[in-house]
């Protein structure tokens, strides 16, 4: 018996949510689409970061978990292949601001979750979506962890 794919919207689908998120993310947070944590068990930040060819600024609308004063979402790009835009350019320069439902800015400093950490986080996602090992293990790409730990000062 083959085990059945979790679903995954069409590209084209995904791509125009994402266009959508961001025109209403710019208009500021409490637009419906931000939600704190607790709501779903996860909840949806904006992300600024700076365009690592370009240096422009960019904006990216993820969910997120928080762990102890600091938060991190997944790497996934619409479960296609390949990394998101937003994590080429955290690696690039990991500074960036994100933006919670409550209206706060926070400057953080993003990486990448390794060993028993990740896995640790992974277990947490997992725990608000029973299909997540499934969906990630349909790309070749890895699904990184990112850690969005705020900055003192």
């Amino acid at each position: 018996m083959s085990e059945k794919r979790p679903f995954v919207p069409p590209r084209w689908f995904v791509t125009t949510a994402w266009r959508i998120h961001r025109a209403i993310a710019r208009r500021g947070p409490g637009r419906g689409l931000w939600t704190t944590a607790d709501r779903r068990g996860w909840g949806s930040l904006t992300l600024h970061t700076r365009g690592r060819r370009s240096g422009e600024p960019r904006l990216a609308v993820v969910a997120y978990l928080e762990d102890g004063g600091r938060w991190h979402t997944l790497a996934m790009n619409g479960w296609s292949e390949g990394h998101p835009a937003w994590w080429l350019n955290l690696k690039a320069d990991p500074r960036a601001t994100v933006a919670l439902a409550d209206g706060s800015r926070h400057e953080v400093v993003a990486s990448r979750a390794a060993g028993t950490e990740r896995d640790r986080l992974w277990a947490a996602w997992c725990a608000t979506n029973a299909d997540l090992d499934a969906l990630a293990a349909s790309r070749r790409t890895p699904t990184d962890v990112v850690l969005l730990t705020p900055t003192a000062g």
